[in-house]
């Protein structure tokens, strides 16, 4: 029996050891589903990754080979700045008219494209004016636009609305012209987009062909029909069928170049698209630290699944000894079945002969043991045996059971030591008693959040109903602000008008009065007498004087003539006219009555003119002494201002290229400066180049912004270095700088901070940390806009 319980016993051991393992298996598995899992979203990572890196390469390559191409095509086309504003704010113009008014297409040069270059200066001929129009789809549309122009007093503009255009249709037998050669309607010769404006095209072409050469152009004009065509050459020659022929100029062949302009325009917006997409790509292809970095995740993720299927192995290897072993004790238990069952017929036959025995036994003991039995109270010695027996046996199975469960809580413990699960609990504990104190103070620290952010959640609240409220006033304002605008642009244009009307008006008087004046200086020299009511003719010699100040004003207020002796007839004009007539038969017959007289008063007038010259000689020797003293000193001023121009010029000349080497760290690198107009510098512009290295010269403006930031620094720098300030304020110049070049300014400004104080403005860490010191500007809480100063040594940490 005790070895039936002890095998009963490993059984039951076996088996929970058993499930232990199977538990085991189990978590394993479901960790190595959720490690592939992981493994295979880290795979797919690692390939799009390795693509857009892969790809990103090949695309960059590409991509700079198309940039280098669109560079080569622009080559060193220079533009006038001053046309491209013009047009830059011409188009600002119809991108002003496509937002505000739907219907509005482009300027027609926007949408319309020679077939060929040698078309270029033919079809400009022909558009003339309409290159420029603006294409709209009904007249409606074209005074609306026209309202704006004149409400935002912008420049004059032509439309050509669709719905109102009188369009003539082609002439197909035109098309069919073989003699001369490659006759050409203008209209078969130009590409435009969309198709709706082909009306405008048409409208603006006709029927007007174009030749090879311009005895082609005016065979086809004249001689080729009855009829007469407008017909010109290529070289822009225009044979009209009116009769009128116009040449091809200078003015036209620049006209012309717009289709290369725009084609040049067209470049310089796919380089642009270029360099941003190249910016694009050249951040995806920084992606190769990311990559190593999921590399090593899945590295990881492998070992790990390595490790447990190398477990889960152990587990159902494990798994099966434990099957293995609960069989084996599973057949010993069956075989105990037979032998106990004989056990038990031959225990049972000795129990019938014990029994036998017993009940003699018995009698025996009832007979020895009666006196003793009475004394005690018993019916016998057995009664008094059981009392006892059964108390000891009580206790005999106690301690059996407790044996067993000792030997069962040891086996578990064995089990459990195997298992090394102590110190796990242990750390476990530890783990739980961390985090419930780390809960314990999120919670604390949640609730005051939670309570921070519910003040701020009404401080939001009521900043958001004021914010409407003042949204709502400014609006308001707004509009009385845009209403009482286009008052006052209206008054404006009124009080200009009148200012206008007025200033002419005004200026006609004081040319009355001057004539009047010169009329009664004219009767005083021709010793005319004129009757006047107030003031003498003398007078008027007075205020002819160029020493005296007058006015046509004060002359009118001194001297007045008396028209009472003058005839009915005179008096009584009142036509301009009639006036006009008048005057002119006066003159006829002052013409004819006036005889030379001699003046009797010339010498007096001679004595005072000459001492008039003389003084007047006098004041210009004089006036001729001060100019030349002031033409010295000018000269003097003049010569050191070029001098000090020249060598403010020559210094950064001589220090732009070191200063630019520097800071490229590249000695391939040139910069070079110099004055447009060597003798004056100071009245023209200054020219200034520079060579990236690694690429060929180009113009300022095609270098790329990180390229411009570098040479812009290096112009600064240079000048800084001729009369060094104590400090220098730099804000944002890291902007358009990647890293690398972040990196070398920031070493140039570390090397020459023994003679060169900068203070820099940056948001980017690259750039900052090779400061000394950071400074810090944030918004502060208070009722009005306060701002809190932090300010952190550097110098107190190692370089890394």
């Amino acid at each position: 029996t005790n070895r039936r319980a002890s095998v009963e016993e490993s059984f039951k051991k076996l088996t929970l050891q058993r499930e232990e393992v199977v538990k085991r298996r189990d978590k394993l598995m479901d960790h190595i589903k959720s490690s592939q899992a992981a493994l295979e979203e880290q795979n797919r990572i690692k390939d799009e990754l390795r693509r857009d890196v892969g790809t990103s390469k090949e695309k960059i390559a590409e991509k700079q080979r198309e940039l280098e191409d669109v560079r080569d095509q622009l080559g060193d086309a220079k533009s006038d700045k001053h046309e491209d504003a013009r047009r830059k704010k011409k188009q600002e113009v119809v991108e002003l008219f496509k937002k505000q008014v739907p219907g509005v297409y482009d300027r027609m040069i926007n949408m319309c494209q020679p077939t060929h270059k040698r078309y270029n200066v033919a079809v400009t001929k022909v558009l003339g004016k309409f290159m420029e129009a603006i294409i709209v789809d009904t007249e409606k549309t074209a005074r609306h636009c026209i309202q704006i122009l004149k409400e935002q007093m912008l420049e004059v503009e032509t439309f050509l609305p669709l719905d109102y255009l009188q369009v003539k249709p082609l002439k197909e037998r035109l098309r069919n012209i073989s003699d001369p050669r490659n006759v050409r309607l203008v209209f078969d010769v130009l590409k435009f987009e969309p198709q709706e404006i082909e009306r405008a095209v048409l409208f603006a072409t006709g029927n007007a062909l174009v030749c090879e050469t311009p005895e082609d152009a005016m065979k086809v004009a004249y001689e080729i029909d009855r009829s007469r065509f407008d017909a010109l050459a290529l070289d822009g020659t225009f044979y009209q069928k009116s009769g009128l022929i116009s040449g091809g100029s200078h003015d036209l062949a620049r006209k012309a170049k717009r289709w290369d302009e725009k084609h040049m325009a067209q470049l310089k917006m796919q380089k642009e698209r270029l360099q941003e997409e190249l910016k694009e790509l050249v951040k995806k292809s920084r992606k190769q630290s990311e990559l190593a970095t999921v590399e090593s995740q899945i590295k990881g993720l492998e070992n790990r699944l390595k490790y447990s299927m190398v477990d889960l192995e152990s587990s159902k290897k494990s798994i099966s000894q434990y099957d293995n072993q609960l069989q084996q004790v599973q057949s010993q238990l069956d075989d105990f079945g037979p032998k106990i069952l004989e056990i038990e017929r031959r225990m049972q036959n000795r129990e019938e002969h014990i029994q036998e025995i017993k009940e003699n036994m018995n009698n025996v003991e009832d007979k020895v043991y009666a006196s003793f039995c009475r004394r005690l109270g018993v019916k016998n010695i057995r009664q008094y045996e059981e009392r006892e027996l059964v108390m000891q046996q009580e206790r005999a199975r106690k301690r059996a059971e407790f044996e067993q469960q000792i030997d069962s809580i040891n086996s578990q413990l064995d089990f459990e030591k195997q298992k090394d699960t102590k110190k796990n609990v242990e750390r476990w504990e530890r783990s739980v008693q961390d985090e419930e104190d780390a809960l314990e103070g999120l919670k604390l620290a949640e609730a005051r959040y939670l309570k921070e952010i519910d003040e701020d959640k009404e401080k939001m609240e009521k900043f958001k109903q004021d914010k409407q409220a003042k949204k709502q006033a400014v609006d308001d304002m707004e509009e009385d602000i845009s209403k009482a605008r286009k008052d006052v642009a209206n008054l404006a244009k009124e009080i200009h008008n009148v200012g206008s009307h007025l200033f002419a008006v005004e200026s006609k008087i004081e040319a009355k009065k001057n004539e009047r004046q010169n009329i009664l200086l004219q009767a005083k020299t021709d010793c005319i007498v004129v009757p006047l009511s107030r003031g003498s003719l003398d007078d008027a010699v007075r205020q002819s004087d160029p020493d005296v100040p007058s006015t046509s004003a004060a002359m009118e207020n001194i001297i007045e003539v008396d028209y009472s002796s003058l005839p009915r007839e005179y008096t009584k004009l009142k036509d301009d006219s009639a006036f006009k007539k008048t005057h002119e038969l006066l003159q006829k017959d002052l013409q004819s009555k006036r005889i030379q007289t001699p003046n009797m008063k010339a010498l007096q007038k001679l004595d005072a003119v000459t001492e008039k010259v003389q003084s007047t000689n006098e004041e210009f020797e004089n006036a001729r002494k001060k100019a030349k003293r002031a033409k010295a000193a000018f000269e003097r001023v003049k010569n050191e201002r070029s001098s000090r121009f020249v060598a403010c010029c020559q210094h950064i000349s001589d220090a732009i290229d070191g200063i630019y080497k520097k800071l490229a760290r590249n000695e391939a690198a040139q910069a070079y400066i110099g004055p447009d107009n060597p003798e004056e510098p100071y009245l023209d512009g200054i020219n200034y180049n520079c060579v990236a290295p690694g690429k060929r010269f180009q113009p300022m403006n095609n270098l790329s912004g990180g390229e411009k930031t570098i040479a812009a620094l290096a112009l600064l720098f240079s000048t800084h270095s001729f009369h060094p300030a104590p400090f220098f304020v730099l804000d944002e110049i890291d902007a358009a700088l990647d890293n690398t070049n972040i990196g070398k300014v920031a070493s140039y400004i570390r090397d020459h901070t023994t003679n060169l104080q900068t203070i820099v403005i940056s948001l980017k860490e690259e750039f900052y940390g090779h400061a000394d010191a950071l400074v810090g500007i944030t918004p502060g809480e208070g009722d009005c806009l306060v701002s809190n100063v932090y300010i952190m040594d550097l110098t107190t940490f190692e370089d890394t």
